[in-house]
């Protein structure tokens, strides 16, 4: 029996890891897909790859994209500070449509795999109140993908799998844990130094050391001196 087959969306981070691993544990055939968007460090990209590889990804796809081009967020322009300090309303991060055009990047890749299947790592729980991380994106984002493919209208429904959803980010800690994920290959920070290691200060550095507290595990998070 041929193995059912999925799209996985890996940035390189916690979150993303976790998902290829839940995938995999689920009895996928993974298919990592990631961005050069123009973001403002590569040291995730490198994370990336070293997660597929020891997930085992059947494969992993880079895609160059420049949505530095339009800018708009801390992490496509320069010019913009990453926050080191809690902000209110969406941040400075969000990065304009990001989550809309990689899953549609993803779409294009599943219809051509024959996967019905595409895993996403958002979450509306612990997140930094982006838009485009809640259910009610996650379940309009499907809808449309259905009406918008060859396979959608030939009746293989396609699926938009977010299985953090409604998981802390300690919850998400302890089933990758439990899953073997090795998070020591995994980067987080949004200004990572281009060996990775962490700034310690910006809202994803904190979300993830909360996470390894509340779960009582060690964080192998390597920070910057």
């Amino acid at each position: 029996m041929t193995a059912k087959k999925a799209v996985i969306l890996l940035s390189g981070g916690l979150d993303s890891a976790t998902v290829l691993a839940m995938a995999r544990a689920d009895g996928y055939e993974c298919y990592a897909l990631g961005f050069d968007y123009g973001q403002r460090h590569e040291a995730e990209l490198l994370a990336a790859k070293r997660v597929a590889s020891d997930l085992g990804a059947v494969e992993h796809k880079v895609v160059k994209l420049d949505l530095r081009s339009i800018g708009g967020s801390a992490l496509t322009d320069d010019t913009i500070e990453v926050p080191e300090e809690e902000t209110s309303g969406i941040p400075v991060t969000y990065v304009p449509a990001r989550n809309t055009v990689f899953l549609s990047i993803a779409l294009g890749w599943a219809e051509v795999l024959g996967a019905q299947d595409i895993f996403v790592g958002v979450n509306a729980v612990d997140y930094s109140g982006y838009p485009d991380c809640r259910p009610e994106y996650v379940e309009a984002y499907e809808t449309m993908a259905n009406l918008a493919t060859r396979a959608g209208v030939e009746g293989h429904k396609l699926s938009v799998r977010a299985p953090l959803m409604q998981m802390s980010k300690a919850d998400i800690v302890i089933e990758g844990t439990r899953l073997g994920v090795d998070y020591s290959l995994t980067v987080s920070c949004y200004q990572a130094r281009p060996d990775g290691a962490a700034c310690g200060r910006c809202d994803s550095c904190r979300l993830r050391a909360a996470g390894f507290a509340d779960a009582g595990l060690a964080d192998p998070t390597v920070y910057a001196s």
